[in-house]
């Protein structure tokens, strides 16, 4: 018995003594009994070193012990010291203890020699299946843990659920999707869709594959539902665009008592980003900080990326500023913001920021700072990014980075040296490339090189009425009409059908939808009769309707009835009506805003004195006393 007045023993024994101490405190007792004391106290380091000392008498339960706690406190170290302490020992684990090294070596991110034990096994459960497949979705291998899972079926060995939702997390992409079909075949005939893991990885492979419809299916027939199996379901409705339905669900799930969590809240933000409703997305900042959620990093750039699409760059920035913790991602949501908004100063300088604080920038990275400077007009700046990219080999420059340089160049006039450059690009050119070209071709009345450019959109997307209205646009600007009627004859047979435009306004905490003609608003009669009464206002101001945005073969009268049902211009009267004087207007439009539409606008802002914020969907146009954020440049 030690002494309690012992100077020879310190209050934490040293790993000298470490086996007088367990004997003092097991006496007479077995390796294992000793490993597992040490280790229920978290006496990793002494467990192992009595593990050393007990040599071959330690058994089952001494290795479960000391396996457990090295997993436990993530000591990849540990862990193979026990590993290579069965190996020295001759000591043959039985099918629980070699899944136990495969966990350990799983979680320590060791995926090779986690393979290597499951390989050398003789005997395997589903368990030990389970456990690799689960590194491989960790690591997005999905095709591996896919192979994994057909050669556990072909052993005979039957899933379980943890199982099937371990390999549907790999069955992402077009292949994938239909494995994932199949193994939802298998969910069924195994009774285990119903089970909530399974079917949340179910809802969440449907819903990343853009089955929205199935999705639903599979959430409405869950008979439990828990907050992941939510998230995935309002995460699918963003991610496709159906904002309006995320944020019902969402609605509905608190009204059934549901707690989301923060990743919740993110994919919330993301679809009230698409709609740029502000005054929801204050609402869910104000419960993330009330639930203490606003620390996730997840969640903040969520906030960042809801405030500037939303038009609040500045509360984007100080959501920025105020994080402990910034990723890639984190930095990357900013510079969008300020690229989107036309920017291109602040995005250099945040840019040169996150150079300075040892930042790695990302291919994202790289796009947000040559769109910034495209859209800010830096075509310099936006040029030498480029050839620092291309270059300096660090991130090698893709499709998406060669279309800010063609737009930069179409922007400075130079559309001959961006049609060279696209024709030596590494790339095929992509639709949006030659459209980007197309419209620089519009604005620098380019006739020739935008019949080109035509021509080839016409045949990569036919059916792309926006294409056309452009190409008219240019013929009129140089007035070729017959070619403006050509233009018209040639969308009739192919049978051509613009996507209808839409407008949406939020006021009081109601959204506010206008379509193209819109006669079902129930101000329909205010409107209209504002919009003829602004309309008028902003031609002694000197605005023109530009009626080559209208390609209808009617008279000069019906074109200019045909502008003034657009639906930003609906919008735009609606706001007139129903807001404070001098308010600002903020307006959503899915389509890029016509040249009409945009003109009208801007003197707007100057004869009414408002600051009209308007979101297109390619950037945001800021008008000012009759002056645009982007140069008449879009």
């Amino acid at each position: 018995m030690l002494s309690r007045n012992s100077k020879s023993l310190p209050f934490l024994p040293s790993l000298k003594a470490t086996s007088q101490f367990a004997t003092a405190i097991i006496p007479n007792a077995s390796g294992d009994l000793v490993l597992k004391k040490l280790c229920a106290s978290g006496l990793l380091n002494q467990a192992l070193l009595q593990m050393a000392i007990h040599g071959h008498g330690i058994n089952f339960h001494g290795y479960d012990s000391v396996l457990t706690e090295s997993i436990t406190q993530k000591s990849i170290t540990a862990g193979k010291r026990v590993h290579a302490h069965m190996i020295k020992t001759h000591y043959l684990p039985p099918v629980y203890l070699r899944t136990r090294l495969i966990v350990m070596y799983v979680k320590s991110d060791h995926l090779e020699d986690a393979r290597k034990v499951f390989e050398r096994m003789l005997e395997r459960n589903v368990v030990t299946w389970t456990a690799l497949m689960t590194g491989y979705a960790q690591k997005d291998c999905g095709v591996d843990a896919l192979v994994l899972f057909v050669r556990m079926l072909e052993s005979g060995v039957s899933p379980n659920e943890f199982t099937l939702a371990t390999v549907l997390t790999g069955c992402t992409g077009p292949c994938g999707f239909d494995h994932g079909r199949q193994i939802h075949a298998i969910a069924v005939k195994t009774l285990l869709q119903f089970h909530i893991f399974v079917g949340s990885s179910l809802l969440d492979m449907y819903a990343k594959a853009g089955q929205i419809d199935d999705a639903r299916m599979v959430f409405e027939e869950m008979p439990e539902r828990d907050v992941v199996s939510c998230t995935a379901i309002i995460a699918g409705y963003s991610q496709l665009g159906l904002d309006n339905e995320a944020l019902e669900l969402f609605r509905q799930l608190l009204r059934a008592g549901m707690q989301p969590n923060y990743v919740t809240h993110a994919s919330l933000l993301n679809a009230l980003a698409g709609l740029a409703a502000l005054e929801y997305g204050k609402q869910v900042h104000g419960r993330a900080i009330r639930s203490r959620m606003d620390t996730f990093v997840v969640l903040k750039n969520s906030l960042i990326d809801m405030y500037a699409k939303s038009g609040c760059v500045r509360y984007a920035r100080q959501v920025f500023d105020r994080m402990t913790e910034r990723t890639v991602i984190s930095w990357n949501a900013m510079l969008v913001g300020y690229s989107k908004h036309g920017l291109g100063n602040e995005v250099v300088k945040l840019f040169e920021l996150m150079q300075n604080q040892n930042v790695r920038p990302d291919g994202v990275t790289y796009l947000a700072v040559l769109s910034g400077c495209s859209h800010g007009g830096m075509v310099e700046e936006g040029l030498q990014y480029f050839d620092f990219m291309v270059h300096s080999k660090v991130i090698e420059p893709e499709t998406e980075h060669y279309g800010c340089v063609v737009d930069l160049l179409g922007r400075s006039g130079q559309v001959d040296k961006a049609v060279n450059f696209i024709l030596q690009m590494p790339f095929e050119p992509t639709p949006a490339i030659w459209g980007s070209l197309l419209g620089a071709c519009r604005v620098h009345a380019n006739v020739v090189v935008g019949e080109y450019v035509a021509k080839k959109l016409f045949e990569i997307e036919p059916q792309n009425a926006g294409n056309y209205v452009i190409m008219s646009n240019i013929y009129a600007a140089a007035g070729q009409w017959k070619d403006v009627t050509n233009v018209r004859y040639m969308m009739k047979e192919k049978a051509v059908m613009k996507e209808p435009g839409r407008s949406w306004v939020k006021l009081n905490r109601v959204v506010h939808t206008f379509h193209v003609g819109d006669k079902f608003h129930p101000q329909r009669e205010e409107i209209y009769d504002m919009l003829g009464k602004m309309t008028a206002k902003i031609k002694e101001a000197g605005y023109v309707p530009d009626l080559s945005c209208v390609l209808h073969d009617v008279d000069h009268e019906q074109k200019e009835q045909i502008l003034l049902g657009h639906s930003e211009k609906l919008a735009i009267a609606f706001c007139l009506i129903n807001s404070a004087p001098g308010s600002p207007i903020q307006i959503v439009k899915n389509l890029r805003i016509c040249v009409d539409c945009h003109n009208a606008a801007k003197q707007v802002s100057r004869v009414y004195e408002r600051e009209i914020l308007l979101r297109d969907n390619n950037r945001f146009h800021r008008m000012v006393n009759g002056v645009c954020s982007c140069g008449d440049y879009w």
